[in-house]
């Protein structure tokens, strides 16, 4: 059989096999329905006997590792964080699908930067643009037909929250709150009520009542999120109202006042926790914990490689601490 697949090239390799202990089964069950746990990404090979069998490359995961991903109890969300760059076809979304097929797994997708960003950046990438401010700035039409439409096509069925990751505006480029609510605002009366929206910020300035209205007014989140510059889960959860929706996202990125390639150097091959942040942990129970007050329906968090050093461990200890804080708090 193999001589024969030689004559019309190789055969390509199985896909990877999730690494599921009887301790993950057991934790899985034990955790509300309603968190869904997961990580930014699948595709890292230092994650080999923590989520993966075996030792898939990068090249097998990114082909076929979401395969495996979305089959392990523990992790029922993941993020798709490549469409930030560029937003996705038909073709990729398929092959995803392809992937998830038989399960009830979420994916929460971010939104193309070019629709999210403020003003461009003084940055040799956005050429002439750089500095600008960016007339495409939460464009519905371009959401609707860019970024959404192939999701209706092709992954509709496992389509989590989409996250409007507006990042860092440039001095003097930051809109005011009416401004930026009312953007927001003409963007969600035109979207699609078939999926969920959730709206993350790099600029605290823009964490308002104003905004946290807005989003409340048509049924959208406010992202919790762990960033350098941005308060913490905590102080964020501490302000009135900022649970918005019945669906609510957290994104775990960077400890306080900590650099992206930094932490990258000093993680790599995220195989294990580097720096434990408990305070972010608890800061994800306090939220987990207010959700399910609040009768939430969904609470999506994704974990970083950058948070603690290895985003699939980060994950193991969120479920156990939420576990046990539900535990004590029913005795």
């Amino acid at each position: 059989m193999r001589r024969q697949l030689d004559l019309f090239g190789e055969a390509p390799p199985p896909p990877p096999v999730p690494r599921v202990s009887d301790a993950d089964r057991e934790l899985a069950q034990a955790l509300p329905s309603y968190v869904r746990l997961g990580t930014s990404t699948w595709t890292f090979p230092g994650w080999k006997g923590i989520l993966y069998e075996g030792a898939p490359s990068q090249d097998e995961l990114v082909r076929a590792g979401l395969h495996a991903y979305a089959r392990h109890p523990l992790f029922r969300t993941v993020g798709i964080d490549r469409s930030y760059y560029g937003p996705l076809q038909d073709k990729d979304l398929e092959g995803y699908a392809a992937q998830v097929r038989g399960t009830e797994f979420l994916a929460v997708s971010k939104v193309w930067e070019e629709i999210t960003t403020i003003a461009f950046p003084a940055h040799p990438r956005f050429g002439e643009r750089a500095g600008a401010r960016n007339p495409s700035f939460l464009d519905p039409d371009r959401t609707m037909n860019e970024v959404l439409a192939p999701y209706a096509r092709q992954f509709a069925d496992h389509t989590g929250p989409f996250v409007f990751e507006i990042p860092p505006a440039p001095q003097g480029s930051l809109p005011d709150e009416r401004e930026f609510s009312a953007a927001i605002a003409r963007l969600l009366t035109a979207l699609p009520t078939q999926f969920r929206y959730a709206f993350e910020l790099r600029n605290r300035e823009l964490l308002t009542t104003r905004y946290l209205d807005t989003l409340r007014a048509h049924g959208a989140a406010h992202c919790f999120n762990m960033w350098t510059a941005m308060p913490t889960v905590g102080r964020q959860l501490d302000l009135p109202g900022t649970i918005t929706s019945d669906v609510v996202v957290c994104r775990l990125m960077l400890p306080p006042a900590t650099r992206y390639e930094a932490m990258k150097k000093a993680y790599e091959p995220f195989d294990r926790i580097v720096r434990e942040q408990p305070d972010m942990r608890s800061d994800v129970v306090r939220l987990a914990l207010a959700c399910e007050e609040l009768s939430v329906k969904a609470l999506f968090v994704l974990v970083n490689n950058k948070a603690e050093g290895s985003a699939p461990l980060t994950v193991k200890a969120l479920a156990e601490a939420i576990v046990a804080a539900r535990k004590g708090r029913a005795r």
